[in-house]
């Protein structure tokens, strides 16, 4: 084995080590085929009051301008399934936020990957990535062979579905390559058909300003009044257009004790959701993605959905 081989094989092992689902590893470069998609979405105002992801529109096309002399992506899966949801006919959330925030998880993962190639491999420069940078995870992830970008916009795989986080190292090591798989969605088109509020508005393309996600998180402003009865009893995120795919039939639990549930959190029923106070709040989603929204927001979204 040369040394690209052997030390392709070391991170690979080093990522299953660390508890990562899977990994793939792409050359770094320009995203020539995602370009004119992502200038078109922006061109549509399909990101809606999400401002930032006008910014640095080059640095989210191309990780070499993020870091010197980039040579390889490397993008690994964390998965987020959880072994137990809310009880039935209650507000829910986003099966990702039930645990502890994901960036901080998946970022001291990345970190002990990046020193472990260093101890390792010697002297390698390069950056951690969890969705906090203008990196586009999912076309990464694809070009790496970890799935194909479902009708969704999501990133799926035979195996697993797509319940997983996607983060990446951009390193300036020569590795070798992984091939991009094929779509395996078919003539299916479960998604389009499940969302509430129209959000998949062609396959493959997500109106982001018109998803659920975007209003329980993002949107600052008041809910629009005519999203009324449209969400589902979604209170933060949602993830019909996951649960319905036919991929995910295939989930099978996380192995993150630290992305189990607060104990209270699945049992909580409407009536809880309603009479939630700041205390219970802290509480209940202490270091939880749920954070986002802050207690304001969350009290806003069930409001709504009285």
């Amino acid at each position: 084995m040369n040394n690209k081989e052997i030390n392709t094989k070391f991170i690979k092992s080093e990522a299953q080590r660390l508890g990562f689902l899977s990994c793939g590893i792409s050359k770094s470069g320009f995203l020539e085929a995602e370009a004119p998609r992502l200038e078109r979405w922006l061109h549509q105002n399909q990101h809606g009051q999400m401002a930032y992801m006008e910014n640095h529109f080059d640095k989210r096309l191309n990780p070499n301008l993020l870091v010197d002399d980039a040579k390889s992506v490397v993008s690994l899966l964390l998965n987020y399934y959880p072994t137990e949801t809310q009880v039935e006919n209650t507000y829910k959330i986003s099966k990702y936020a039930y645990g502890q925030d994901y960036h901080f998880v998946i970022k001291e993962k990345l970190n002990e990957l990046l020193h472990s190639i260093r101890e390792n491999i010697g002297e390698v420069s390069g950056r951690a990535f969890v969705d906090s940078a203008p990196v586009l995870d999912k076309a990464w992830a694809a070009k790496s062979g970890l799935g194909w970008i479902g009708k969704n916009s999501n990133l799926l795989t035979k195996t697993i579905g797509s319940f997983y986080f996607i983060a990446e190292l951009v390193i300036d090591l020569e590795l070798d390559y992984d091939h991009t798989t094929t779509d395996h969605c078919g003539s299916c088109t479960a998604c389009l058909d499940a969302c509430p509020t129209e959000a998949i508005v062609a396959p493959y393309v997500v109106d982001g300003s018109k998803c659920i996600s975007y209003f329980t998180i993002e949107l600052k402003d008041n809910i629009p009044a005519e999203m009324k009865g449209k969400f589902d009893d979604w209170a933060f995120g949602c993830d019909i257009c996951q649960d319905v795919c036919p991929w995910n039939r295939f989930s099978k639990a996380h192995q993150e004790p630290l992305f189990d549930p607060h104990p209270e959190l699945l049992l909580m029923t409407k009536k809880d959701w309603e009479e939630i106070t700041a205390d219970t709040f802290q509480k209940v989603f202490k270091n939880s993605a749920v954070k986002r929204t802050k207690f304001e927001g969350l009290k806003r979204n069930i409001d709504f959905l009285k």
